[in-house]
């Protein structure tokens, strides 16, 4: 359905990440994969959404000179707020279990922003979701940062795999955010878009 309103666009996912990369591919949108690197550096004043706002409009910078007429480019960023901070994606192992351990017992807010960017315009949108955690073991977070790949995930956690399985007790919002895209929104904003 997307697919057919979209024939005259070229979508340009500006991400790395696998998870976003079945997102579009389950929503039917044909896509490019397109990453350029960048310093992921925000103002220290910002706070939740916020700074997942500027980076997602952060990371579309360096795409504007290039983009044509019919190009929407998506690029996006996630956080977990917690405690009023921000965790991203952990350095090593240490700082991975000193996070989990952070929000053992405890819930936070999974926030993702996606920007959509054109040659005449910019939408960002974002979502929020709060997971809960129970309280982890110390052999549970060391099992799961042993096992899997933490540092690819922020607050070092895939709720999709074995620790979500375990240890997660709620979802209050979209589940979909929280493995790295809201869904709903892309497809909503790209059908505004669209629509245009």
């Amino acid at each position: 359905m997307l697919k057919e309103k979209l024939k005259n666009h070229h979508i340009i996912l500006a991400s790395g990440s696998p998870r976003r990369h079945q997102f579009l591919k389950d929503l039917k949108i044909p896509f490019i994969i397109d990453v350029k690197n960048i310093e992921e550096i925000y103002p220290e004043n910002l706070k939740g959404s916020e700074i997942t706002d500027y980076l997602s409009e952060l990371k579309a910078e360096v795409f504007k000179r290039e983009l044509k007429k019919e190009d929407i480019l998506i690029t996006s960023d996630t956080i977990v707020w917690h405690e009023n901070k921000a965790l991203g994606k952990a350095e090593n192992t240490t700082e991975a279990f000193e996070m989990l351990k952070s929000m053992s017992g405890k819930k936070h807010e999974v926030i993702t922003s996606v920007s959509f960017t054109t040659t005449e315009f910019q939408k960002t949108v974002n979502a929020s979701t709060m997971v809960t955690f129970k309280e982890l073991t110390k052999e549970e977070i060391d099992f799961y940062i042993l096992n899997y790949h933490p540092l690819d995930k922020a607050g070092s956690y895939g709720i999709q795999e074995w620790i979500g399985l375990i240890g997660i007790t709620k979802v209050e919002g979209s589940y979909f955010n929280v493995v790295g895209l809201p869904t709903h929104l892309v497809y909503e904003t790209l059908l505004e878009i669209a629509s245009l």
